[in-house]
């Protein structure tokens, strides 16, 4: 075909899966100043009376988030619910082996409740299954979620609310495989532990949803058979799998001791990763699903994702709120997350929660100081994401010229996906040129009911792979809305520049 061509042909009635809208998720962690000087942070100006950063949360809102993962992560494995409970003057300040840091407790789990329902996301709770035992799961579950009238539930009330939170999605533990972890387990043992702790956690309440651990990375020497042991014992008992990836250019060895060199060709095709990953554990859950003769579905939860290779240093030195891990993205970083959300919609079928690490300074979409935060590229993406794909994933024909990568071999140029919502008629394509020289002109064409119009656009793109935002230039590579292209018949055609990231809204008659 014409080496700067490509066609996306879509049908409204060609779809994957209904697309959860909890695939727009994200993580707060008790790490470096994702919680401290991040959400918390009554030192600063622009903090409510509660210490809540309204800065903050109106970004937080923007990307409108649909879950929150919480509190951990490495730092779960470790932690003390009780100690984040009661008067503030009381909560015990404790080491915070994880990440080598000082936890003073003035954000636990009333506070994070509360900012939960602040930002109108999910609360998603990690329970330790490192140090913690089924028991204090089950605790933290009946403190949480139960009427009043029993010792946990009457303490919750004490400390100032008595109607039950009502939290759904429960976390079994993280990344129990690792050598990093507290309590690190093998396949097995974990298995046992985490049945058992969802046993326990669901008599207290019937309603709740569980995820286990799979493999915490696709180099360990353990997956995927990590994963096929803990799904074979524990299938029955959970509703979701957890799987965890971060991108990185350069790309790690598997010994993650040395790294490739710099390889952005490669890196913007990190996607075919993305899908063998998805594929691979997808695979698992239906050979579990077929040795157990079961009806009922397991789907996967990718509770940590994002892009991390930069600021890898987590020791935080015995302080408050560390300044550790706090990457700073630019334009091709941005490119993957947006393949990455791709990956998502085209995995609608077997991906149903997602999760970005972190929200706030730590790997995150937006930076904060006392004074004011400025947003990183890859907010951008992510926030045009959660708020226009919905409805269904369209089950996308493109063609695309080949452009070859050192890692993946030969690799289409254009990285796409789509939804399409019945209900109202609205549609959305995403488009990523992988290219660093080489425009596209696209053909978008649609093969049953075309739309009236396209009525949203925005482009990001830039000649520089390695730009980024800052406090000083914190719009330095932003998205720009253009005039949205004509429909000829049931067909668009535009320009897609090299290093870019298009966005279409579509309204049809239907809705």
């Amino acid at each position: 075909m014409d080496q700067n061509r490509a066609t996306v042909s879509l049908n409204t009635q060609r779809t994957i899966a209904e697309i959860s809208p909890l695939i727009f998720g994200g993580f707060a962690e008790h790490m470096g100043r994702c919680i401290y000087e991040g959400i918390y942070d009554p030192g600063s100006p622009l903090a409510d009376e509660n210490g809540i950063r309204q800065d903050v949360v109106a970004a937080l809102r923007e990307t409108n988030y649909r879950i929150m993962r919480y509190p951990g992560g490495n730092f779960v494995s470790g932690y003390r619910w009780t100690d984040g409970i009661g008067p503030k003057e009381q909560r015990p300040r404790r080491r915070a082996l994880a990440w080598r840091s000082i936890e003073t407790n003035q954000f636990g789990p009333h506070e994070f409740m509360e900012f939960a329902r602040e930002i109108g996301t999910e609360p998603m709770w990690a329970v330790n299954l490192g140090t913690g035992t089924i028991q204090e799961a089950a605790d933290l579950v009946e403190y949480l979620n139960l009427p009043t009238g029993t010792l946990y539930s009457d303490l919750r009330a004490k400390n100032g609310h008595p109607e039950p939170y009502g939290v759904k999605y429960w976390c079994l533990g993280n990344e129990m495989d690792g050598p990093w972890q507290i309590g690190q387990m093998d396949a097995a043992t974990y298995a046992e532990k985490a049945v058992q702790a969802a046993k326990l956690m669901r008599w207290m309440d019937p309603t709740i949803q569980t995820i286990a651990c799979g493999s915490s990375a696709t180099a360990m020497p353990g997956y995927p058979d990590w994963d096929m042991t803990v799904l074979g014992h524990a299938y029955d008992h959970i509703d979701y799998f957890s799987m965890h990836h971060y991108a990185a250019n350069p790309y790690p060895t598997i010994s993650n001791t040395e790294r490739l060199p710099v390889d952005t060709d490669s890196y913007l095709a990190s996607s075919l990763h993305f899908e063998e990953h998805a594929d691979t554990l997808g695979a698992a859950i239906r050979v579990a699903k077929a040795k157990k003769r079961s009806k009922k579905n397991v789907h996967l939860c990718w509770d940590e994702w994002n892009v991390w290779y930069r600021a890898k240093g987590g020791d935080g030195e015995w302080s408050e709120a560390p300044h550790i891990l706090e990457e700073e993205y630019n334009l091709e970083d941005a490119l993957v997350v947006a393949t990455w959300l791709n990956t998502f919609l085209r995995k609608a079928d077997i991906v149903k929660i997602a999760c970005i690490a972190q929200i706030v300074n730590v790997i995150a979409p937006i930076m904060t100081r006392k004074d004011g935060m400025f947003k990183q590229t890859i907010f951008y993406p992510l926030t045009i994401f959660s708020n226009h794909a919905s409805g269904y994933a369209l089950d996308a024909l493109v063609k695309a010229p080949l452009r070859a990568t050192k890692r993946y071999g030969d690799v289409p140029q254009l990285d796409a996906s789509a939804s399409f919502d019945p209900a109202t008629g609205k549609g959305g394509v995403f488009l990523v040129n992988r290219s660093q020289t080489q425009p596209l002109t696209l053909h978008l064409c649609w093969e049953d009911e075309a739309p009236q119009s396209v009525t949203r656009a925005w482009q990001m793109h830039g000649e520089d792979p390695f730009a980024g935002n800052s406090f000083e230039q914190p719009d330095n590579v932003v998205p720009y809305e253009f005039t949205p292209p004509h429909m000829e018949g049931r067909a668009v055609t535009l320009e897609l520049p090299p290093l870019s990231f298009t966005a279409l809204l579509t309204q049809h008659t239907r809705g």
